[in-house]
């Protein structure tokens, strides 16, 4: 069941800008010090991404506005 309030087409846009520049999911998560599985989590649309590293993954793929760093 997802969770999320990201709709998911921002993170189906997330997962083509990711293709289009060639970065692996896993790749960006490790550039970002992200784990790879919240990083997929996220743009499965499993995650609420409120708060924590869920939250900044978001931020950081662009699908939602905030600070990385909250």
């Amino acid at each position: 069941m997802h969770a999320t309030s990201i709709p998911e087409q921002a993170c189906k846009e997330a997962r083509k800008r990711l293709e289009q520049q060639g970065i692996t999911v896993k790749d960006f998560a490790l550039k970002n010090a992200l784990h790879p599985s919240t990083v997929y989590a996220v743009l499965l649309g499993q995650k609420k991404c409120l708060r924590g590293e869920a939250h900044r993954a978001a931020v950081l793929l662009g699908i939602k506005d905030g600070s990385p760093t909250n």
